[in-house]
């Protein structure tokens, strides 16, 4: 009798990835908080004037339902009802002589406010 051999399931992709520098300096502020987290919650709140504004803030800890991203030594723990407006996209860290700010490059973003701090995001669509 032949045995069924399950096969084996391929990597998903990352829902979100962390550049070098945005990694780096969510190590740095992580390794500076006031006590240990379980790393950085991501995730998108209707607010702003257009639409929707991204959101991070620490992790106390992992829920159940939470994607796990662990991406250059980083945990970014993904709010589930976030997931589908933020698969694709590249976390950013930016430098100017007037600014530091973390930058989202979403695939999903339709549209943006002027000042940048808030967004329009339509959910991915299935393949």
């Amino acid at each position: 009798m032949d045995q069924i051999v399950p096969r084996a399931r391929r990597e998903r992709p990352k829902v979100v990835t962390l550049t070098d520098a945005a990694a780096q300096r969510v190590s740095e502020i992580m390794s500076r908080a006031e006590k240990p987290y379980a790393g950085l919650r991501v995730g998108v709140k209707n607010g702003g004037c257009a639409g929707q504004e991204y959101t991070l803030e620490y992790a106390a800890e992992r829920t159940a339902l939470d994607e796990v991203i662990e991406d250059k030594g980083v945990t970014v723990l993904i709010e589930p009802k976030a997931v589908l407006f933020l698969v694709g996209s590249v976390i950013d860290y930016e430098e100017t002589r007037l600014a530091s700010k973390f930058v989202f490059r979403n695939p999903n973003q339709t549209d943006a406010c002027g000042c940048g701090e808030s967004v329009t995001i339509l959910p991915a669509a299935a393949e």
